[in-house]
């Protein structure tokens, strides 16, 4: 029993004590990245048929609305996979995300508040909400073109290394 005991133990450090948390964000990076970017590459593919339908912004055609939504989601999706510029790249599919939700929320109000199912359309844009809030909050990581470059930027003014530590 007490070996039992001792070879559980040693299983649950092993398991809960290792950390991949660059190898976690660089597949956070990639997972999203695509997940958006088949957005965008179905909306390119589709134009004629989406700007009939697509709901322009404030101010804009329903054209220049599609053709800046396609911008941000196949150019950010790529730099976000790359891991360059990855903080400042999640801006603009956040903000994106937050007026998705709001024109989901109107076009379905006041039914929406009170749906509770996982098919229901608004869940998508918080989804990509959280992930966004957490790629800004962690940033890319050590497996990213901005850490590269971090690096790149500390050796060549002579700087330590110990400057990334919190990378």
């Amino acid at each position: 029993m007490n070996r039992l005991a001792e070879l559980l133990k040693s299983i649950y450090i092993k398991t809960t004590g290792y950390s991949y948390t660059n190898l976690g964000r660089l597949f956070l990076r990639l997972f999203i990245g695509l997940m958006l970017l088949q957005f965008g590459v179905r909306e390119w593919m589709n134009f004629d048929a989406a700007v009939d339908t697509y709901t322009s912004f404030p101010g804009m055609e329903s054209s220049t609305s599609l053709i800046l939504l396609i911008i941000i989601e196949i150019g950010c999706s790529l730099f976000i996979m790359a891991g360059f510029l990855t903080r400042l790249m999640t801006l603009p599919p956040f903000i994106l995300m937050i007026l998705s939700e709001a024109e989901i929320l109107n076009q379905h109000l006041p039914s929406a508040m009170f749906v509770n199912s996982c098919t229901h359309q608004g869940y998508l844009p918080v989804m990509f909400l959280g992930v966004y809030f957490f790629l800004l909050l962690v940033g890319p990581g050590k497996i990213s073109v901005d850490y590269f470059l971090s690096l790149h930027f500390i050796h060549t003014a002579d700087k330590s290394e110990s400057e990334l530590e919190e990378v």
